[in-house]
């Protein structure tokens, strides 16, 4: 069979195994890596194109997460959180969805999701409502607060080295519509979930009861995490000049953590979340596959010649185009793989509108689907940990309702701004 039909079937069906969730999606990511090993591209190649970055900086941070778990600063942040949002859930969502969406601009997203899932579980069992709605909601926010800058969602990263943009170019171009499509994003969410959080009279937490005071079990190991989580972070938003990858200085401050705090290994590792990371395993490998037969970047090239060569259409076809795809195959292979198209468009007509548009599509993208974005497999991972598995097609259901109303604004953006 020719490989490129080979590589396709592999995919769909591999695609379809996790729609459907008959297998859990660790499985069916490794089996479709696996195949596309046995039959498509070498293991050389296959294992060359897993992204330890990526990786190793989820692996980095959820160590650091485990151990600042055990101080019971989660557990203070959701009743403050609980307390400033008056013990109204829906307030409450706003608030904590407001919080991540800051914080993965700040850091990255993948980072900020790691550390408030635990407090969302905690939050909504305070508040006894599931804490699914939550969950979906920092999904959401976290792809659009991280795309307002160079280190907030890895296509990002991509994109800033590819053009040479650094992070207060990304800032000034990507930060007004990332902030104008939050402010949206408060009034969807009431749409979206307000009736899920209503909460019966009776059932209501009285927030006077919430005694925050007794939470930090081990003020000594607080200040020792928050001091690492300060270098972590600094790191972070150093990290060009420093010349440092973001799962370096993640793995760096996990380990120095570890160290400082005489922390047995075994259980550091332990409380990592395997089921993502292998996931990510099998995710990379099968998408590699059809990137290097070439199925990709043929059908991202035939889709951008339709526009004829003009920049206004380009830039909205390449828009829609990103986000579609980027929902299906994860948005940091599909982005690796349009750069070099972009950049051979860029000899032709104007780089800038296409920078931007791929970042827009590529970011706002990964809120289409469960799989889209890294952040969305790690929360759907730690809620189904937690005991609350979130659906392939519940998520469907709240992403692309708030992809359209964001790529339609996304759009316009472009459009005003650049054309």
């Amino acid at each position: 069979m020719n490989p490129m039909w080979l590589a396709g079937s592999i995919f769909l069906l591999t695609y379809a195994l996790i729609v459907s969730e008959k297998i859990h999606r660790t499985i069916s990511a490794l089996l479709g890596g696996l195949a596309m090993i046995l039959f498509v591209i070498p293991q050389s190649k296959a294992f060359q194109a897993i992204d330890w970055n990526v990786i190793f900086l989820l692996a980095g941070m959820m160590i650091i997460a485990n151990v600042l778990k055990e101080t019971g600063l989660f557990q203070w942040i959701a009743i403050q959180a609980v307390r400033l949002g008056k013990g109204e859930p829906f307030r409450v969502l706003i608030l904590l969805s407001l919080i991540t969406a800051l914080a993965s601009a700040l850091l990255d997203n993948v980072t900020i999701v790691v550390l408030i899932a635990p407090v969302t579980l905690f939050v909504a069992s305070t508040l006894r409502v599931s804490p699914v709605p939550f969950l979906i909601a920092e999904i959401l926010a976290s792809n659009i607060g991280g795309m307002a800058t160079l280190i907030g969602d890895p296509p990002n990263i991509l994109i800033g080295s590819a053009a040479d943009l650094d992070f207060m170019t990304f800032l000034v171009n990507m930060g007004p519509i990332s902030l104008a499509i939050m402010l949206v994003f408060v009034g969807l969410a009431r749409l979206m979930f307000k009736k899920e959080l209503a909460v019966q009279e009776q059932s209501r937490v009285n927030i006077n009861d919430l005694d925050a005071s007794a939470l930090i079990t081990d003020p000594v190991l607080l200040r020792k995490s928050l001091i690492v989580m300060l270098g972590v972070t600094v790191g972070f938003v150093l990290h060009g000049a420093l010349h440092l990858e973001p799962a370096t200085i993640a793995l760096t401050g996990a380990t120095l953590l570890m160290l400082w705090n005489k922390a047995d290994p075994h259980n550091a590792l332990r409380d990592i979340e395997w089921t993502t990371l292998f996931f990510f395993f099998g995710l990379f490998i099968t998408v590699e596959a059809i990137v290097d037969v070439g199925l990709i970047e043929l059908v991202a090239d035939a889709a951008l010649r339709l526009t004829g060569g003009d920049l206004s259409l380009t830039s909205m076809l390449l828009i829609w185009f990103s986000a579609l795809a980027s929902g299906i195959v994860d948005n940091i292979p599909y982005t690796a793989t349009m750069i070099p198209i972009v950049k051979s468009l860029s000899q032709v007509m104007p780089a800038e509108p296409l920078w931007w548009s791929l970042a827009l599509g590529a970011d706002l993208g990964g809120n289409l689907t469960l799989v889209g974005a890294a952040a969305n497999v790690v929360v759907a991972s730690l809620a189904e940990k937690g005991g609350h598995p979130i659906s392939f097609r519940r998520f469907f259901g709240y992403g692309v309702f708030t992809t359209v109303v964001s790529l339609t604004m996304a759009s316009a953006y472009v459009w005003w701004r650049y054309l």
